[in-house]
């Protein structure tokens, strides 16, 4: 699946309909304009041994031929810095439990092992373009007790060093005014931006969806290395 090859409105305080078309002809013209991905909890659930498998299609593991259980969605979108600028080079990691509502981590899969799908691969990671373009194959996140907002985890990685961590929601979900962790965002304005629309692929024969999903770094002191063509 494509993504957009522009940042979204969504991520534009106050502009015209005269500056945003500027904007979009001019990346970085309103740079002061650009709303930083909040950030969440990485929870208690971020792998605590990592897949052997870490690829970005988290639907088959390694060579296998039988796929996950669930509903097969496409996630892709676009890193951007606070002005506006691709980041390329930087390392997306996602983490989400399986449709069965289980996560890749002992606490969780030991006690679950019956439920557990171990056909799902459970964590992945994926290195941006030079677009500052992701992708990914995986599923559509499920609820479950104690989170009733359906989400996926996010990690943005230079190297070792951690940029972002937070966590995307399934826009209009009925658990998402439920959920504590969606709350903690922020005002209606943050919560807009870990949300996502996941819609149906058309034409598709097998129910896929898809969600495109574009991130805004803050600034930091090596913006000018991440946006780098070097």
């Amino acid at each position: 699946m494509a993504s957009n090859n522009s940042l979204p409105r969504r991520q534009l305080l106050r502009c015209s309909a005269a500056t945003s078309t500027a904007f979009f002809a001019n990346p970085g013209l309103f740079a002061e304009e650009l709303m930083r991905t909040p950030s969440l909890t990485e929870g208690p659930f971020y792998p605590d041994k990592l897949p052997l498998d870490q690829d970005n299609d988290l639907i088959v593991i390694r060579d296998g031929t039988t796929p996950a259980v669930g509903v097969i969605t496409h996630l892709t979108g676009r890193i951007f810095t606070s002005a506006g600028s691709p980041v390329r080079g930087v390392t997306m990691e996602i983490w989400q439990c399986d449709a069965n509502e289980v996560y890749l981590h002992t606490r969780d899969s030991n006690s679950k092992k019956s439920q557990q799908d171990k056909y799902f691969q459970g964590f992945g990671k994926f290195e941006t373009s030079s677009t500052g373009e992701y992708r990914f194959r995986t599923i559509k996140p499920v609820p479950y007790p104690g989170r009733p907002a359906p989400h996926i985890h996010i990690k943005i990685k230079k190297g070792d060093r951690e940029l972002l961590t937070t966590q995307l929601m399934t826009r209009g979900h009925a658990g998402n005014a439920r959920d504590g962790i969606f709350a903690s965002a922020g005002d209606l304005i943050h919560r807009e931006l870990i949300m996502g629309d996941f819609v149906p692929v058309k034409d598709s024969t097998i129910g896929e969806y898809a969600c495109n999903f574009d991130i805004v770094l803050g600034k930091t002191p090596d913006e000018r290395e991440l946006t780098s063509r070097r």
